[in-house]
């Protein structure tokens, strides 16, 4: 069994979201279309967004891989724009 360095904890909470909202941002029309970024109260970070998993992965950089339970999603640029001020600086 592979001991991986970090796993995602699914007791985690929502805590706060970073930046705007879709609906704030103009990506939204409704509450089913709604990408988002999430703290959780552990430090870690929800992304909510297009599942692209399948039509990026034949085409992922060498150095970049999907284990099968991740996925890769997609969000509108300005929402990550937008969330800048609310990420600190590492």
């Amino acid at each position: 069994m592979t001991v991986r360095r970090w796993e995602a904890d699914p007791s985690a909470l929502f805590e706060r979201r970073l930046g705007k909202s879709a609906a704030e941002l103009g990506n939204s029309k409704d509450e089913e279309d709604c990408p988002d970024i999430w703290q959780l109260d552990n430090g870690d970070i929800a992304v909510i967004g297009r599942d692209l998993t399948a039509a990026y992965a034949p085409r992922l950089p060498a150095d970049v891989t999907l284990a099968p339970d991740e996925r890769l999603v997609v969000i509108p640029g300005t929402m990550l724009s937008a969330a800048k001020k609310d990420i600190p600086d590492a």
